[in-house]
C-alpha cells in the first residue's frame, strides 16, 4: 500500500483487496481478516495488537475468565483511551472470581458493565482508533482457550468513520452501554451467595501428580512411567546410581516412592536437607506404598526413629558421626538423596561414603553448582530422566504462571537499587507505595493472597514486613512476616503454616524458600531483588508452581531495575543457556508476540522493562571467558570427561558456535580454561583454527557436507550434488564450486587469505580430492581428526536446525553482509562494497541492507526514510543521486534481480542483519532526500512470504496485527 494513501484510498484499497481481487495484491491494514487460533494468528494476538493502536474500545462477551484478564492484564493497564467491558450473568458460567478481576480493571482505567439481558450471548470487540472502526465479531469468550488454545471463528472487519458499518458499530457501541449498568461489589457478593458454578468439564491431557487416593494404589502419569522405565534400565545395565532431574512440582517424591514399590527393598533411607518437608516426605510414601505408621520413621534432633523399615532423615542428624556409626553400611538396600545438588557438601558426603546401598537415587531441580563440584560423579553420570521447567509445564505438570515484568523505582537520587542501597531508600515510602500498587494491580483480585517476596537483605526484609504490616490491600489490612536464616527450623515452619491457613499474605525472605519448603498454595511469586542467578531465579520461581485445590494460577511480578545482567531474566524463563544474543532476542520477542508459552503461562514487559532486558542483551558481554570456563565446567561435570561441541549441542547447552570461535579453535579454549593440552602440531592448529571460524560457521550446508564427501574420498561435481540431495540439501553445480572455494579461500579477501592456511584441494578429469598435508594429517593424528569430526558432526546438524537444508537464507535469522555475499557466491571482498545493496548482474541478485533507526550522526544524504509499514510491505529507497534511469536502479524495477531483504532495528545490534524475506518491487517514484533537492528513487518492497509476527512486533510494534 502506498505509504501517502490517504484514509479513503486506502479503505478502497482494502474493500477491493478483501472483497473483489487478492490475486498478486499485497494484504493491506484494515482488509478483512480470520482469527482462528492458528500459528501465531491468535485471537490474544489480534486483541493485544488492537488495544495498542486504539483510542476506544468496548468488549461484549458472555463469558470471562480470570486467566484471560491476566492475559490482557499489561494492554489493559497501559490503555491510555476509554475502555468498556460488557458482560453478564447468563448460564452462571462467570464465576464471582470474574467478575472481583473485572471490577479491579476499573482501578486502570477500564469501565466494566453487567448487560440487561437474561439472553446475553455476543463475543464481539469493538476498536476505535481515530482513523477507523475496527471489529473481531465470532466464536471467543474472554476466556484464556477462546484467546489462544481453541479452534475458533472470528473475523475482523474495518470501517471508515463515515460509512455505515461504522454508524452501527458506534449505534452497537451505545446501546450495549446503555443496556447495561455498572458492575459493583454489592452485586457480586450477591451473586456469590447463590452461585453454582457450572458442571466443569475434564480436558485432555492432564497429568496430574496422584491418581487415586488408595494408600498403595498409586499410579505413574505418563511422564514418571518414562522415568520409571529409565530407572529400571539404568539398574538393568548392573548401574548402581543414578540422579533425576525434574522441574519443581514436578513430582519427584512420587516418582521416588514409585520407583521404590518396583524396587521393594528391605529398607529404604530417604535424606532430605530441611525438616519442614518431613511430614510431607512420609505422608506421599504411605499413599504410595501403604503398610502400617509403625513402618515409618524420622531421624532429626527431635525424633530417633532409626530402626523403621522407611527412614526419613535430616542430613543434619544422620552425618553426625554417632548417628552414622550406629549403621552398618549395608542396612538400607536403597537411599535417596533429596535436593542432590547439595551431595558434594562434607554433610552429604559423609554419609554418601558410609553406606554401601543396592541403589543409590538422588534428585533435583537444579544440578548445576556455582562452586565447580561435580554433582554427577558423585551418581556415576547417569541421567535417565530429565524434565525441565518448560517441558513440565508443556506436560501439564505444574500450575500455569503469568509472569509480569515491572519498572522498579530507582533511589532518590536517581540511582539504582541494589543489595548496596542504603536501607532506608529500599524500603522508602515510595517504593513501598510501589510495591503496593503493583500488587493491587497485577495480584489476583478474588484470591487472597498466599505468596513470597524475595529481598535482597534481610534488614529490606524485615522492614519491609513492618512497613506492609502498616497498609490495607483490597480493603483490609495486610498481615506479612519476614523469615531468614536467623530463624530457627521451628520459628518457619510456624510462618508457613500461618501462611498456608492464610493468617498470612506474604512472607518476605532473601534465600531461604529458594529449595527444601514445599508450600503448594503460594499464588504470588515477588521477585524485589535483583537476579543474578538463573538457578536462583527458577528455584524461587518455582515455590509458586505447584499445583494446589483452587489454585487458577500463579502471578509472578518481578521488579526490575537498571540493572547490566538483565540479560539473565530471558535465559532463566526460558531455559536458554546458549549465551546466544540472537537467540534470546527471539525467544523474549517471540514469547510476547505470540501471547503464552506452554499450558497457557505467560510472560509480559512494561515497556520501561523490556526496554531494559533488551539493552542488557545488547549490551553485555554473554561470552566472557569467566561465563565460558563455568559453562565448560558444568558440561564437563555432566558427561565426565572434557566435552565436545557436541555435548553442548545435544544438551542444548552454550552455543557450539560461540564456543568453537572464542578463541582459535575449541581445543584452545579448552585448553585456556580447563588446562587440558589440545595435541596439535603448529600446523594442525592452524587448519584447525581456518575450519572454526570459516567452515564451521558457514550458515548453509555445502562447505560442511562437502568436506564430509572429500574425508571419505575423491568424488565430482555431479556425485557431490547427488549425494547432498539424498541427503535433503538443495544445491547447484555454482554452489558446489563455491563451497570448493570456501575451502581453498580461492574467494577470500587478500587479509583472509594471509591469515588462514587453506585446505589442498586438488582437481584433476573432473575429480575432487583432499590432498596433503591435510588428508595426512586427520589419517594420522587422533587429535586432529578427533576435532576435525566434532565441528563436521556439530556443524551439520547447527545448520539443518537453524537454517534448513532447502533456500539461500532462513527468515527471522541473522546474516552479516560478509556471509550473505559467501551464501550467494559472491567473492568475499564484495561485503566490502555493499553500501546498503549491491546489484550484481552475474547471479542475479540484489542484497539489501537496512538500518531503520539512523543514528544521529549520520549525514543528510544517507539519512533514509526506510520503513516497515507492515508484514508484508517496506518503503525503500535507493541510494541517492539516483533516478528511474540509472542502471542499479532499472534492474531492480524491472526485476532484472532478485531481491533479498536484511533489517536491523539500530547499530547497537552490531553487523548482524535479520533475513526478512525476499521481495518485489511497486510503485517506484523519483523524489528528492528529506530536506534537500539531493535525488532518490522511492519504492515499495513487497514480500513473497509475509513476515513473522514476533519480527514486525520487534521492528514496529504499533502496526502488528
Amino acid at each position: 500500500m502506498r505509504p501517502d494513501l490517504n484514509w479513503a484510498s486506502q479503505f478502497r484499497v482494502a474493500v477491493d483487496y478483501g472483497y473483489l481481487e487478492a490475486e498478486g495484491r499485497e494484504p493491506p491494514q484494515y482488509h478483512p481478516k480470520l482469527v482462528i487460533n492458528e500459528n501465531e494468528l491468535s485471537m490474544l494476538h489480534a486483541l493485544r495488537a488492537e488495544l495498542v493502536r486504539s483510542s476506544e474500545f468496548l468488549f461484549s462477551v458472555a463469558f470471562v475468565s480470570p486467566r484471560a484478564i491476566a492475559l490482557l492484564k499489561q494492554e489493559l493497564v497501559e490503555f491510555k483511551g476509554s475502555g468498556s467491558i460488557v458482560t453478564s450473568d447468563y448460564l452462571s458460567f462467570n464465576s464471582p472470581a470474574a467478575f472481583l478481576e473485572l471490577l479491579a480493571l476499573r482501578k486502570v482505567g477500564i469501565d466494566v458493565r453487567l448487560h440487561r439481558s437474561d439472553k446475553f450471548h455476543p463475543k464481539g470487540y469493538i476498536f476505535k482508533d481515530g482513523r477507523a472502526v475496527t471489529a473481531l465479531v465470532g466464536s471467543s469468550n474472554l476466556t484464556e482457550n477462546a484467546l489462544a488454545r481453541n479452534h475458533e471463528w472470528n473475523l475482523r472487519v474495518t470501517a471508515a468513520p463515515a460509512s455505515d458499518l461504522a454508524h452501527q458499530f458506534d449505534h452497537l457501541m451505545r446501546a450495549q452501554l446503555e443496556d447495561s449498568e455498572p458492575l459493583t461489589q454489592e452485586w457480586i457478593d450477591a451473586y456469590s451467595d447463590t452461585y453454582s458454578p457450572p458442571p466443569s468439564r475434564q480436558g485432555r491431557g492432564s497429568n496430574s501428580v496422584i491418581t487415586l487416593d488408595l494408600p498403595g494404589q498409586i499410579t505413574a502419569n505418563a511422564m514418571q512411567e518414562s522415568a520409571l522405565a529409565a530407572l529400571a534400565q539404568v539398574r538393568e545395565a548392573n548401574e548402581q546410581r543414578a540422579i533425576i532431574i525434574s522441574a519443581t512440582g514436578t513430582g519427584k517424591t512420587i516418582l521416588s516412592a514409585l520407583d521404590v514399590r518396583a524396587f521393594n527393598p528391605r529398607r529404604l533411607l530417604f535424606v532430605v536437607h530441611r525438616e519442614q518437608i518431613l511430614d510431607k516426605t512420609i505422608e506421599e510414601y504411605q499413599l504410595v506404598l501403604g503398610g502400617i505408621p509403625t513402618e515409618y520413621g524420622k531421624l532429626t534432633g527431635g525424633a530417633k526413629q532409626s530402626s523403621c523399615r522407611y527412614v526419613f532423615a535430616t542430613v543434619q542428624t544422620l552425618s553426625r558421626p554417632d548417628v552414622l556409626s550406629s549403621f552398618d553400611p549395608e542396612d538400607f538396600e536403597y537411599v535417596i538423596i533429596d535436593e542432590a545438588h547439595r551431595s558434594a557438601a562434607p554433610t552429604y558426603r559423609r554419609v554418601l561414603d558410609h553406606f554401601r546401598p543396592a541403589f543409590l537415587l538422588g534428585m533435583t531441580a537444579t544440578p548445576e553448582r556455582t562452586d565447580s563440584l561435580n554433582v554427577y560423579e558423585l551418581f556415576d553420570y547417569n541421567v535417565p530422566y530429565e524434565i525441565r521447567l518448560g517441558e513440565a509445564l508443556e506436560a501439564d505438570m505444574l500450575a500455569p504462571f503469568h509472569y509480569y515484568g515491572i519498572t522498579d523505582i530507582a533511589a532518590q537520587d536517581g540511582t539504582i537499587l541494589d543489595a548496596d542501597t542504603d536501607l532506608t531508600q529500599l524500603t522508602s515510602s515510595e517504593r513501598v507505595q510501589h510495591l503496593l500498587r503493583t500488587i493491587d494491580t497485577y495480584g489476583q483480585a478474588a484470591v487472597r493472597p498466599r505468596g513470597l517476596i524475595f529481598c535482597s537483605r534481610k534488614d529490606e526484609a524485615r522492614a519491609l514486613s513492618a512497613a506492609l504490616n502498616e497498609l490495607d490491600l483490597h480493603g483490609q489490612r495486610l498481615r506479612t512476616a519476614a523469615v531468614t536464616g536467623d530463624d530457627s527450623t521451628e520459628q518457619r515452619n510456624s510462618v508457613v503454616r500461618s501462611l498456608e491457613r492464610g493468617d498470612l499474605n506474604y512472607i518476605l525472605t532473601v534465600d531461604v524458600f529458594n529449595e527444601g519448603v514445599d508450600i503448594p498454595t503460594v499464588n504470588q511469586v515477588i521477585m524485589l531483588r535483583q537476579t543474578q542467578s538463573t538457578t536462583v531465579f527458577v528455584q524461587q520461581l518455582g515455590r509458586g508452581l505447584r499445583k494446589a485445590a483452587g489454585k487458577d494460577y500463579l502471578v509472578v511480578i518481578d521488579f526490575i531495575g537498571n540493572y547490566a545482567n538483565n540479560f539473565m531474566i530471558p535465559m532463566a524463563l526460558f531455559g536458554d543457556e546458549s549465551l546466544n544474543k540472537e537467540s534470546l532476542r527471539q525467544k523474549l520477542i517471540s514469547a510476547e508476540e505470540i501471547g503464552v508459552l506452554p499450558n497457557l503461562s505467560s510472560v509480559r514487559f512494561d515497556q520501561v522493562a523490556q526496554e531494559r532486558v533488551l539493552r542488557s542483551i545488547a549490551s553485555t558481554k554473554l561470552d566472557s571467558l569467566p561465563r565460558l570456563k563455568s559453562a565448560l565446567e558444568t558440561m564437563r561435570n555432566r558427561v565426565g570427561r572434557i566435552p565436545s561441541l557436541w555435548d553442548f549441542l545435544r544438551f542444548e547447552a552454550t552455543d557450539p558456535v560461540l564456543l568453537a570461535t572464542r578463541r582459535r579453535h575449541f581445543p584452545e579454549l579448552v585448553q585456556a580454561l580447563l588446562k587440558e593440552p589440545t595435541g596439535l602440531t603448529v600446523y594442525e592448529d592452524k587448519l584447525l583454527y581456518a575450519l572454526s571460524h570459516e567452515i564451521f560457521t558457514a550458515k548453509r550446508p555445502h562447505e560442511l557436507a562437502l568436506l564430509s564427501q572429500l574425508l571419505d574420498g575423491a568424488t565430482t561435481v555431479e556425485a557431490a550434488i547427488d549425494r547432498l540431495e539424498s541427503e535433503g540439501i538443495s544445491t547447484t553445480p555454482s554452489q558446489i564450486e563455491s563451497a570448493i572455494d570456501s575451502l581453498t579461500f580461492a574467494k577470500h579477501a587478500e587479509a583472509d587469505r594471509a591469515k588462514f592456511v587453506p585446505l589442498a584441494v586438488r582437481r584433476s578429469n573432473g575429480s575432487i580430492q583432499l590432498v596433503d598435508p591435510f588428508r595426512v594429517r586427520y589419517l594420522t593424528s587422533d587429535a586432529f581428526a578427533s576435532a576435525v569430526d566434532d565441528l563436521i558432526r556439530t556443524g551439520r546438524q547447527l545448520v539443518s536446525s537453524r537454517y534448513g537444508l532447502r533456500g539461500l537464507f532462513a527468515p527471522g535469522r541473522q546474516y552479516t553482509r560478509k556471509e550473505t555475499a559467501r551464501i550467494l557466491g559472491w567473492p568475499r571482498s564484495f561485503a566490502a562494497t555493499i553500501y546498503g545493496y549491491k546489484v550484481d548482474a552475474k547471479t542475479g541478485v540484489c542484497p539489501i541492507f537496512v538500518t531503520l533507526q539512523k543514528s544521529e550522526d549520520i549525514s543528510a544524504t544517507t539519512a533514509y526514510e526506510d520503513a516497515l509499514l507492515g508484514a508484508s510491505t517496506m518503503r525503500w529507497f535507493s541510494r541517492s543521486k539516483r533516478t528511474l534511469r540509472s542502471a542499479e536502479v532499472r534492474a531492480v524495477v524491472s526485476g532484472e534481480v532478485d531481491l533479498h531483504v536484511f533489517v536491523k532495528k539500530n547499530d547497537s545490534e552490531g553487523s548482524d542483519y535479520y533475513y526478512l524475506g525476499q521481495a518485489t518491487p511497486a510503485d517506484p517514484e523519483e523524489t528528492t532526500m528529506k530536506d534537500s533537492e539531493v535525488s532518490i528513487v522511492r519504492m515499495l518492497l513487497h514480500f513473497e512470504t509475509p513476515i513473522d509476527a514476533a519480527m514486525v512486533d520487534y521492528f514496529r510494534p504499533e502496526i502488528t496485527g
